[in-house]
Formats: structure tokens, C-alpha cells, sequence
């Protein structure tokens, strides 16, 4: 008999999931353990909370949907507040395990973790790991290792878009037996649990969203499919305000809700069905914008981490506490700037033009070292994505993927993005 165990990590969804579909294809008894780690919940040593109150929030409600989806099979999710290592193997032995299947991660923490894990069950349990965060799957690519990916986004979409395959999403995930199903108690973690002060959804955010991969497809369902959203993506990806200037589905994509595959395999259906333009290519190359940096994260390990970047160059770099305040609090000699840091600060999400502006003033303008923007970035962004995040970063700071090395002027992105000044009044008026 084959007792398996899905490890959840960043794969929370029942469609579309490889790590699922494979245990399930091969086993007896089929169960799912998520682990909320504290060490998720604790101060990095930039002084920021690794996950902020936000995607806190978000993650929770996250695992509340993966675990009535799961319900929905009869595959129960056992859920702790506590790390996989004390947990895992406590599961195993009460339950018989004989297999561990799990989605492959590669960056340091999630490393350590993984390594931990394998550990503490080795020699009485089967451990199955699987790559399942890419559009490309890295069988996929036209890269005969990981060492061969280049340092120019362009080349590796050009390259990509031409020999690279992107499969298809699998099918429907099949039930389990009722007899599969095992009652169990089930306690979600509140935000104070968590360490953490709840937020109140404010007006004006753009994110007005809850996690969870039903939330994701609705949203996909009326930025595609309702509102044709998507004919227009990139005429209106540069906007500031609202919901529907982009897809949003970025805080869905950054925890597994929704994968690469099943967005771009909707693309497909959109432009059969309503419209294929300029457009609709421009959500799926900014999927492959995603990709990149997860295949320049597996090519330069922790170096994306590093003051130097990737490409090992010296700068200038501060650490001025004021100039770092003053940044987050919005207190900077742009108005641009301020709004978009106010936005962050009472919403957890920022425009992707905002988040260029403000890192090119962080680490090009000021000469702050760009880690401490990039964590400020983590513990507050819904979306947050360790590969895109610390990607784009370096990439604004001129040590990562930028051939040009470019600067942005402020005054002039705010002149062309809110000539109104419709976005700064939204968020420097006093409410």
C-alpha cells in the first residue's frame, strides 16, 4: 500500500497541479499538510517582518480555499502553525507514509527548509520532488543547462518564444475515495497569531481581492472573459488607478493559486474565440518576464541576494536612516514618489511603473542599498515573489539583467503616467 503526503508550499491550487496529480495517480491514501512557518513571521536582518499583514491575510484566506478544494476530493489538509520539519515526519509515522511529494524550490531559505525536511524522514520515506512554478518547464527550454540561460531578457524570450514549449494544463483533478477522507480539527492561524496587526481594506487600493485559487479564476474570468480586459493589456498595464488597468493576477501567481500554464492557455482560448492583438501577446510575455527571473535565480543561486547582484559591481551603496524613512513614509522630494510609497504602506500593492520609480530613486537616486527597498518589498507586497522581486531589484539597481543600466527621471515618468495628477491627489490628500 502507497500512503502519500503533498507538502504545500507555493503550489496552493487543486487545478493544474503536478505535484497533486502525481501522488494521486500513484497512491493508496492521499494527504496534504501546509505549514504556516514561523520563521516566515519573524524580522529579517534589514528589519522588516519577512511577511507583512497583508500577504499574511491573503495567504490565510489562500489556505482556507486550497482546503475546501481539497475537501471537495476528499483529500484532507492538515494545517500547523509550526515548521515542516517538527510536523512532516510526525504525520508520516502517525499515518504510515511511505512517499513525500513536494514542489522543488531552489532559493536559500526554501532550500534550508527542504534540506531540513529531507532529513528528518530520510530512509523511511520516498521523497518526490517536482518543478512546477514555470510557464517553460525547464525540460522545456532551449537551454541545455541552467549555467546557459542569458543574462539578456530579450535573448532568453526571443530563444524562448521560438524552440521553447509550453505544456498544456493537465486534466481535471480526479476525487479520491470517501474513504480517503480522514476527520480532522482544522485551526487557521488569526493575523495576531501570526504576530501581526490586521489591516482594514481601504477604498482606494487596487488589490480590493481575497486569495485563494476560486478568487483567482473569477478574476480571470472577468478580466478575460466579462469585461475583455485583455484586448486592451497593454494599452493600459503603465496605469495607476483601479482594478482593471492590469490583470492582477500577479498575488495569485506569487503563492501557486492559479499556474503559469492555465493563464496562458486561456490567452490561447481568448484570441481564438474574441481577439488575438498586441495585447493579448503582452500578458503572455510578461509571463515569460516571471520565468526569466526564476531561470536567472537557478543560474546565480544566492548571488541575487548579494550587495553586488549578479554581475559583482561595486557601488557607492548608503545606509542613511533618514533617506530610508523618509522613502517609506512617502517623504521624498517627489510627489510621485510619496504616492506610490502611501499606496504600499495602506494597501500592500503598488503599480508595476510605481515600483520602477521608486526603486530607481532608492538605489540610483539615493544610493541606498537596494536590499533593504527589496525586503521593505517582501514584508509588504501581496504579490510578493521571491525570484521577481529580488530580480526586478537588482535590475533597478544596476547589478542584475538591465543591459542599460538606466535611471529613471521622476519628473518626467510623473508627467507622462499621471498628467492630471489624479494619482498624487488620490494619495497625498488627507482622507
Amino acid at each position: 500500500m502507497k500512503h502519500s503526503l503533498i507538502w504545500f508550499t507555493n503550489n496552493l491550487r487543486v487545478e493544474d497541479n503536478k505535484v497533486l496529480q502525481e501522488a494521486s495517480l500513484k497512491s493508496d491514501k492521499l494527504l496534504g499538510i501546509y505549514c504556516f512557518d514561523p520563521r516566515q513571521f519573524e524580522t529579517t536582518a534589514f528589519g522588516f517582518k519577512k511577511t507583512g499583514a497583508f500577504r499574511a491575510q491573503f495567504l490565510v484566506e489562500t489556505v482556507k480555499s486550497l482546503s475546501e478544494n481539497l475537501k471537495a476530493l476528499h483529500i484532507p489538509l492538515f494545517i500547523f502553525f509550526d515548521t515542516p520539519e517538527n510536523q512532516i515526519p510526525s504525520l508520516c509515522e502517525q499515518y504510515n507514509i511511505t512517499d513525500l511529494y513536494f514542489q522543488d524550490d531552489w532559493t536559500h531559505e526554501e532550500a534550508l527548509v527542504i534540506g531540513k525536511v529531507e532529513r528528518a524522514i530520510e530512509n523511511s520515506v520516498k521523497i518526490h520532488k517536482v518543478y512546477d512554478q514555470f510557464l517553460f518547464h525547464p525540460d522545456d527550454i532551449p537551454y541545455k543547462d541552467f549555467k546557459s540561460i542569458p543574462d539578456v531578457f530579450t535573448v532568453f524570450r526571443k530563444k524562448c518564444e521560438k524552440y521553447g514549449t509550453v505544456q498544456s494544463p493537465l486534466p481535471k483533478q480526479d476525487k479520491a475515495p470517501k474513504e480517503n477522507w480522514i476527520d480532522h480539527n482544522t485551526v487557521f492561524p488569526t493575523i495576531a497569531q501570526l504576530g501581526l496587526q490586521a489591516k482594514e481594506v481601504d477604498d482606494r487600493t487596487a488589490f480590493p481581492f481575497s486569495g485563494g485559487e476560486t478568487q483567482a479564476w473569477q478574476r480571470l474570468q472577468n478580466y478575460f472573459w466579462e469585461s475583455k480586459n485583455l484586448s486592451n493589456y497593454k494599452q493600459t498595464r503603465n496605469g495607476l488607478i483601479g482594478e482593471n488597468y492590469s490583470s492582477k493576477l500577479s498575488a495569485w501567481l506569487a503563492n501557486g493559486s492559479i499556474s503559469p500554464r492555465s493563464i496562458y492557455s486561456e490567452i490561447k482560448k481568448y484570441e481564438e474565440k474574441i481577439e488575438k492583438n498586441e495585447d493579448t501577446y503582452w500578458l503572455f510575455f510578461e509571463l515569460i518576464w516571471r520565468d526569466y527571473f526564476k531561470y536567472v535565480s537557478l543560474k546565480y543561486g544566492d548571488k541575487i541576494f548579494k550587495l553586488g547582484g549578479i554581475l559583482n559591481k561595486e557601488y557607492n551603496w548608503k545606509h542613511d536612516e533618514k533617506v530610508i524613512t523618509d522613502w517609506i513614509e512617502g517623504k521624498t522630494k517627489y510627489a510621485f514618489v510619496n504616492a506610490n510609497m502611501k499606496e504600499i504602506a495602506v494597501t500592500g500593492f503598488m503599480s508595476n511603473r510605481g515600483r520602477q520609480n521608486v526603486a530607481s530613486y532608492f538605489a540610483k537616486e539615493m544610493q541606498q542599498d537596494w536590499r533593504i527597498g527589496a525586503s521593505y518589498f517582501e514584508t509588504m507586497l501581496i504579490d510578493y515573489d521571491v525570484h521577481s522581486n529580488w530580480g526586478n531589484w537588482m535590475y533597478n539597481s544596476g547589478v542584475g539583467n538591465d543591459p542599460r543600466d538606466r535611471k529613471f527621471n521622476i519628473e518626467s515618468q510623473s508627467k507622462r503616467y499621471d498628467p492630471d495628477n489624479i494619482y498624487r491627489k488620490l494619495w497625498l490628500q488627507k482622507k
